[in-house]
């Protein structure tokens, strides 16, 4: 991977950039006791079974991801989220739970799970846990139960089976699409042969919904809440937070190819006002413990002020912004949902969150290399340098704005998505259904590299899960690690910058400045971001000293010349 557009380079001439070694410890301390930790926070993600493999069979694990945290604290980051690692048949990788309590094995036990929530606390990190309270695994001991004990068991309140339409039952009771393609329901083979009821899952057939109207089902994840609280867990990242409550009587769509409405309507299974009052309940329990722990939601919904009704002070505390990730490389739309993304947020003084990319999206570096207009998951591999310069710029603007950042595993390293897995290997169970999402997850979630050689570039011993692509030596951590300019060393850079300057991701507004068409330029206090959108170089008032850049800035006298896709960091101080 050639590196023309190097943090080195930018600042030829000028002094060098705040490294992290030279960060206080006090600094980092301080941080991570803070009891608004969150709300400037840079956040990992890091998928289990794609991160590190310690035992050698080809699945990453808890061990593999504990061996790895002290790379996560250099790194900077202030809090890992973990997918999940519960037991599960991975029907969906994990978003299939069979049992809350347990780790699965194929990613250890739970002595395993304690270890990494400690080495975490002492090395400084916070951890923060996916939970899974739409649905559950149809290998769940109360699905199990409800299928084994027949129409009228009690367990079967637990979800949503209803008998189905027509003259014998034979059609689905509603309309409603999976997300995952073809009906959202499936019908059971009753204990006596006979075809009989119909069950509700929103994702795959093996992922039944939980019916929220039932007390038990809001008394077992209380209770499971507890439980890993106690275990010492930072906070939870919220799965398909948006959809536990249903439209009373399950109503008709009435509308084909739903999948396609997600986003800009309000469905009657998703974005439902009773979704409000178990969070409410949520934050009491929450609320118990000490330490400032937090709740972050996947909430999809069709406006970030609708977003925003998730993140009142008694609900959650974050919800990711999913209108800015798929917002395109342009300074226009950029602006927008930055201003509305603020302007959403502030009347429930809740900070504003900002992502690239994550386990279920094409990967940003290779979403900008592609035109606009695609969508999230693309098979296309597109212009890989284009999308490298892009996604470092990008990097440069999510972070230098106010609230919390988060960090896919591998970004850092500049991966591309992996766009031409054979479809032998893939295992996104939405890519063998008919009309759903497009299917192609699995190339966000290839194992990462960690050395330049070995059966999986340093992913563990016996290869890795996914087949890794033969150039990705060179992206890896030991190519990259201390490599003036690299991907890398520029995440470490701005990571360290960003936590040494409090008015890096503090607050609630930015000040826009006049600039050139194509280009972003706000002040923070005493620093300036200046972003460059466009293919061409932009000229640009000189806002003092450059911090930081992903490109080569030349400055002459009071004016600075930006690069194409290049952003800027400056301080007047």
């Amino acid at each position: 991977m050639t590196q023309q557009h190097s943090a080195e380079t930018a600042q030829a001439a000028r002094p060098a950039p705040l490294a992290p070694a030279t960060v206080p410890e006090a600094v980092t301390s301080a941080a991570a006791e803070r009891p608004d930790w969150w709300r400037d926070a840079v956040i990992y993600q890091v998928y289990p079974r794609s991160f590190a493999d310690s035992d050698g069979d080809g699945m990453g694990d808890l061990e593999g991801i504990r061996t790895r945290l002290p790379y996560l604290r250099d790194l900077g980051v202030d809090a890992v989220w973990l997918s999940p690692f519960y037991a599960s048949p991975q029907a969906d990788a994990g978003y299939d739970v069979a049992d809350y309590r347990a780790v699965d094995p194929m990613f250890g036990n739970l002595l395993d799970a304690d270890a990494l929530i400690r080495d975490a606390h002492e090395l400084g990190l916070r951890v923060i846990v996916d939970i899974v309270p739409n649905h559950s695994s149809d290998q769940h001991e109360w699905f199990k139960r409800a299928l084994a004990e027949g129409p009228g068991s009690a367990l079967r309140e637990r979800y949503h089976f209803r008998p189905g339409k027509g003259k014998h039952g034979e059609l689905p009771p509603n309309d409603w699409e999976s997300i995952f393609g073809g009906p959202a329901w499936t019908r059971v083979t009753e204990p006596d042969g006979r075809p009989g009821e119909w069950y509700l899952h929103l994702f795959a057939p093996e992922q039944p919904d939980f019916d929220w109207d039932h007390p038990a089902v809001a008394d077992e994840f209380r209770s499971i809440l507890r439980f890993w609280l106690d275990m010492g867990v930072d906070g939870f990242r919220i799965d398909v937070a948006h959809g536990l409550v249903k439209a009373p009587g399950l109503p008709d769509l009435g509308s084909h190819d739903q999948v396609k409405l997600l986003g800009n309507d309000v469905m009657p299974f998703f974005d439902q006002e009773g979704v409000h009052a178990i969070y409410r309940q949520w934050r009491t329990v929450l609320d118990e413990y000490a330490g400032h722990r937090i709740f972050v939601a996947e909430a999809w919904t069709p406006t970030i002020e609708r977003t925003a009704h998730y993140v009142r002070p008694d609900e959650l505390h974050q919800a990711f912004n999913f209108q800015y990730l798929s917002t395109h490389w342009d300074a226009a739309e950029l602006r927008e949902v930055i201003d509305r993304t603020l302007d959403a947020m502030r009347p429930v003084g809740a900070p504003a969150t900002w992502v690239l990319s994550n386990h279920d999206v094409t990967r940003h570096t290779t979403r900008f290399g592609n035109p606009p207009g695609l969508g999230t998951q693309l098979r296309l591999p597109g212009d890989r340098a284009l999308g490298l310069r892009r996604a470092r710029a990008a990097t440069l603007l999510m972070l230098a704005l106010p609230g919390s950042a988060y960090v896919y595993q591998g970004e850092e390293l500049g991966l591309p998505d992996v766009t031409d897995l054979p479809d032998e290997v893939r295992q996104d169970p939405a890519y063998f259904r008919g009309a759903g999402q497009d299917g192609f997850r699995d190339g966000c979630r290839v194992p990462i590299p960690w050395t330049r050689t070995g059966s999986s570039y340093g992913f563990g011993e016996g290869g890795s899960w996914l087949p890794q692509p033969s150039d990705w030596a060179e992206l890896s951590v030991e190519a990259q690690n201390g490599a003036p300019g690299s991907t890398l060393e520029l995440y470490r850079t701005a990571l360290a910058v960003r936590r040494a300057r409090p008015d890096l991701g503090a607050g609630d507004a930015v000040e826009w400045l006049d600039a050139p068409e194509g280009v972003l330029a706000f002040r923070r206090g005493d620093f300036v971001c200046v972003a460059n959108t466009t293919g061409e170089p932009v000229k640009v008032p000189a806002y003092g000293r450059v911090l930081l850049a992903t490109g080569e800035v030349s400055v002459t006298g009071e004016q600075a010349e930006v690069p194409a896709d290049t952003t800027v960091w400056w301080t007047r101080a």
